[in-house]
């Protein structure tokens, strides 16, 4: 059966992303609205009125501003924003985060998609505090890495037209805006220290956390991430020979997939937990796409 799509938003590089991987599927019917018609409040809500599920690619103040109208309507929606992620009528759309994450997001009528720096982050801690290895209080310093995809339209254009040359660091007043849902959805009792960096590549992320464990610590945490994402397709654990010994933050583009791996040193317990996603894909509209095909309820890798 076809399901009817509306993104709203579709031009923006999120948007772009999730309709190309759509638009070769013949289950999935796209709307679409003219570029006149992508300003008009009325225009959108007969679009949404019309599908099955909508996915909204705005800006977190107009994500606000029209979700209160879809209320009334019976479309599902998937909102790529930070509006959402820590709002208890949302379901967080971070299919590997537990056991019974994918029934919640298959049931859900609103799904909020994760950040691309908090996928990471959240992926690596949860399995840690699930397994004891920290406690929620524990002081956590978070180091990422992303692509300048990530910054939207006007970074990009940045790097490309050359006003911007070599990477630099941002965000450090420590109010970064995926900060409250690594928090909410990781479990942690304490904000983090997070320092975010934009390199000069345009997608793809390494996500690292350091940690003061106990002796043996990088091998438990190993352990404890293998456990938790054990049999996942799209989170892969491994060793960390298999990266290299330099690890790419683009190394997974154009994917749905995270790699997580450990290094440290086993006598001292000083860990690095380490996460490499496509800030475009995990990060974001594959992310979406994943998350489109459980509220579906077809096979969670179509298209990806």
């Amino acid at each position: 059966m076809t399901a009817k799509v509306f993104i709203d938003g579709e031009v923006g590089t999120t948007g772009l992303q999730i309709r190309a991987r759509l638009a070769r599927r013949d289950d999935i019917s796209l709307i679409s609205l003219s570029e006149a018609d992508r300003k008009s409040r009325d225009a959108r809500l007969a679009a949404f009125a019309k599908a099955d599920v909508a996915i909204l690619c705005l800006p977190d103040a107009a994500v606000h501003d029209i979700a209160p109208d879809l209320r009334a309507l019976p479309c599902r929606v998937i909102d790529a924003s930070t509006a959402h992620r820590t709002d208890p009528d949302w379901e967080f759309g971070f299919a590997e985060l537990d056991a019974g994450a994918r029934a919640r997001i298959a049931a859900a009528k609103y799904v909020s998609n994760p950040g691309c720096y908090s996928t990471g982050a959240i992926a690596l801690l949860r399995p840690m505090i699930d397994a004891g290895l920290i406690a929620a209080d524990h002081p956590i310093t978070i180091n990422a890495i992303s692509g300048y995809s990530g910054g939207g339209k006007a970074m990009i254009a940045e790097f490309e037209t050359g006003e911007v040359t070599g990477g630099f660091v941002y965000g450090t007043a420590q109010q970064h805006k995926h900060l409250p849902e690594i928090v909410a959805r990781a479990g942690l009792a304490r904000k983090p220290i997070f320092v975010p960096q934009v390199g000069q590549f345009a997608q793809g992320m390494i996500v690292q956390v350091p940690l003061h464990l106990a002796p043996g610590g990088p091998a438990a945490a190993l352990d404890a991430l293998r456990t938790h994402y054990a049999g996942q397709h799209f989170v892969q654990v491994c060793a960390r020979a298999e990266m290299g010994d330099r690890i790419n933050p683009q190394r997974l583009n154009d994917t749905n997939r995270m790699e997580l791996t450990v290094d440290g040193d086993a006598d001292s317990g000083a860990t690095v937990l380490i996460a490499v996603l496509d800030n475009l894909g995990k990060g974001a509209s594959g992310a979406a796409v994943q998350n489109l095909n459980l509220l579906l309820g077809r096979d969670e890798a179509l298209g990806l």
